[in-house]
């Protein structure tokens, strides 16, 4: 019996010496950052006015930038007002009648001419190669002073604008054929004074 004592006594003790053999997971240690953190930025006198040198130089170029854009704008504006102007108007064969094409191309003149007051215009009227030279005369004045009447019933003083007959002296396409005939009926625009400082019309 104090031999089964002992035995479960010895069987106890190697229990708890094992147990306390046994070790504990360790903890990891998350190792911390080390790294200095940089150093704060400093500025001096010359290096603000670099800054304020560069900031100056792309504001400069912005603007020089937009002005440039302006300026083509305002060329571009006023090289298109100049070709509304020398627009040519075509007529019907053997008539001096304002067409409705002609008449919309006359119309895009107006605001310009009123816009600038300094511009004169000499209209010069043509005729195709049919009828005789007299007859062809007439009938280029007559599409001139259509021309020149549609004009100044809107508004536009008619001494700003002369008027000449070619007939048909100076065809704009050769050719015998209604095609060619077609482009030379026609009323040309002459700028003759106030043309290098025209004002688009807003």
């Amino acid at each position: 019996m104090n031999r089964i004592h002992r035995g479960m006594a010895l069987a106890l003790v190697a229990v708890v010496g094992v147990s306390a053999c046994r070790k504990s997971p360790e903890t990891v240690a998350t190792p911390t950052d080390t790294t200095p953190p940089p150093p704060a930025e400093t500025c001096d006198a010359a290096c603000r006015q670099r800054r304020a040198d560069s900031a100056a130089a792309a504001n400069a170029a912005r603007d020089r930038a937009a002005a440039d854009a302006a300026e083509r704008a305002r060329l571009a504006a006023i090289e298109s007002a100049r070709n509304t102007l020398q627009a040519t108007i075509y007529f019907d064969y053997d008539a001096a009648d304002i067409r409705g094409d002609a008449r919309s191309s006359l119309d895009a003149k107006l605001p310009i001419l009123r816009a600038n007051a300094g511009l004169q215009l000499r209209i010069s009227g043509h005729a195709d190669e049919r009828g005789s030279d007299q007859y062809n005369d007439a009938l280029g004045q007559s599409r001139a002073a259509a021309a020149k009447r549609y004009l100044t019933d809107n508004g536009v003083d008619a001494a700003r604008i002369t008027i000449v007959s070619y007939g048909e002296q100076r065809p704009a396409t050769s050719g015998s054929d209604e095609s060619a005939w077609s482009r030379n009926r026609r009323a040309e625009f002459e700028i003759t004074a106030g043309g290098t400082n025209i004002v688009p019309p807003q």
